[in-house]
């Protein structure tokens, strides 16, 4: 069962997307026993962010993946795509909304990354498996789920000085972590894809801030996403 989605990243098949609620539960539950909770990832030169807009009326949402060369963080590749999306906005599921499209943007890269940052959650997921774990293993490359919000768990104060974080905990099961990027703002919610360790996503979301709340990788994908990209895109 196995396929690709360019020359470069081998990939399962992907499953159906148009399924029903109790069955897109199912088909993460029984993905969710091949997420590799530890570090699976060699030299990381080329980090990648994946992010994708709300759908405009007609449906159609944009989806983004830009590539940044490490430890410069300079753009080397961007890619967008608009697809409709029909899967229905259920929390929890999102995944079968924002999957496709953002696979089809990332059949047009022609960068091959070593490392992927997806804006949404990892294993602090109610079945363990949000976005950046569904992505990570289609795609069988190292993921981190970086998300602006909460989607399970809980956690205690969090410092006020950036690199500061709390475990976010589901009862005894450590989920991710609450991390203070900038001081001032809210934390963002770190969680292990696929490939990383939680220790190791840590470490490298704080790598790829450049001040800022949010990862460098994922504020270009947002803006490029969003259509507000200010950043020339390098001609291939």
């Amino acid at each position: 069962m196995s396929g690709c989605y360019n020359d470069h990243m081998k990939a399962l098949s992907p499953h159906p997307w148009q399924v029903s609620p109790a069955q897109a539960q199912q088909i993460q539950r029984e993905l969710a026993f091949r997420v590799v909770k530890e570090d699976r990832l060699g030299e990381v030169r080329l980090v990648a962010g994946a992010d994708i807009s709300r759908p405009d009326a007609q449906g159609l949402a944009a989806a983004s993946v830009v590539v940044l060369s490490y430890p410069e963080l300079s753009l080397v590749e961007s890619r967008t795509i608009r697809k409709r999306v029909s899967f229905p906005y259920i929390p929890g599921l999102l995944s079968f909304r924002e999957c496709p499209p953002v696979l089809a943007a990332w059949e047009k890269l022609e960068a091959k990354p070593d490392l992927l940052l997806v804006d949404g959650q990892g294993l602090a997921h109610p079945r363990r498996l949000g976005l950046a774990c569904h992505l990570g293993i289609l795609l069988g490359i190292p993921s981190i789920g970086c998300a602006k919000s909460l989607l399970c768990g809980k956690h205690g104060e969090v410092g006020p000085n950036p690199g500061d974080w709390a475990e976010v905990r589901d009862e005894e099961e450590v989920l991710g972590v609450a991390l203070r990027t900038k001081a001032g703002v809210s934390p963002v919610y770190v969680s292990i894809g696929h490939r990383v360790s939680l220790g190791t996503a840590i470490t490298w979301v704080k790598a790829c801030c450049r001040g800022l709340r949010i990862p460098e990788p994922l504020r270009l994908a947002h803006q490029a996403a969003s259509g507000r990209t200010k950043v020339p895109i390098p001609s291939l």
